[in-house]
């Protein structure tokens, strides 16, 4: 049973800040807000797992990520080539659209800013599709959410490998975007002139999924962005 004693990822009734942090790390802008939580969410001091089916049944030396698309070399890294790329640590916020958030969470990885221009991003590329090894899921994003300084691939939560249930091996990590655009167990990145729904997306979420903007479902008018 679920205790703080238990979970070693609870954390403390205070909420960290990024002024104790080494100045390798990246902050993400929205931890220096003064409030923290955007509308409509509270926070927890778990590390809750929600996903929309199971837990792919993977052996993590099959992993494999592909960047194909648009773009001039396409690539695909097996993990180890992920592991010789230069790392990252970025810190950020963790807003999820069911409507909790966990604050202040160490990610380390490899930018995929980094990513991006190993590839050779081609001008006619204006959002990308991110395939995930569940049964197929996707979620879309615009190009330009991924080009910000603190979106990586993370292997690594709050200085520990990221577990099976939390995306392991590699997950997306978008921060300044609902929690369900930071893909677990990433395989695939696509970039497209189009934008093309993804899993959640058909089912009735918002497109872009800004927490900032409430950006949650299809009730918002402008939940297709086309530029």
């Amino acid at each position: 049973m679920y205790s703080p004693q238990t979970d070693p990822k609870y954390q403390p009734e205070e909420v960290s800040g990024h002024t104790h942090l080494s100045e390798d790390i990246i902050v993400s802008p929205d931890t220096m807000r003064a409030d923290r939580l955007p509308d409509g969410q509270h926070r927890t001091r778990k590390w809750p797992v929600l996903h929309a089916g199971a837990v792919p049944n993977m052996h993590k030396e099959e992993w494999q990520l592909t960047i194909d698309g648009l773009v001039d070399r396409p690539m695909t890294y097996t993990l180890p080539d992920f592991h010789r790329l230069p790392r990252t640590k970025v810190y950020s916020d963790f807003h999820c659209v069911t409507a909790w958030s966990r604050l202040g969470n160490l990610w380390e990885g490899v930018s995929v800013g980094h990513l991006l221009d190993n590839v050779g991003v081609q001008q006619a590329s204006r959002f990308a599709l991110i395939e995930a090894c569940d049964e197929g899921w996707t979620t879309n994003l615009p190009l330009s959410a991924l080009l910000h300084e603190d979106v990586l691939l993370a292997d690594r939560h709050d200085s520990e490998p990221i577990n099976d249930d939390h995306g392991g091996p590699v997950r997306l990590i978008v921060p300044r975007l609902f929690a369900w655009k930071s893909a677990k167990w990433i395989k695939r990145i696509t970039l497209s002139p189009d934008n093309m729904p993804g899993y959640w997306e058909q089912l009735g979420y918002h497109n872009v999924g800004d927490p900032w903007q409430n950006q949650r479902y299809r009730d918002d008018p402008e939940w297709m962005v086309t530029k």
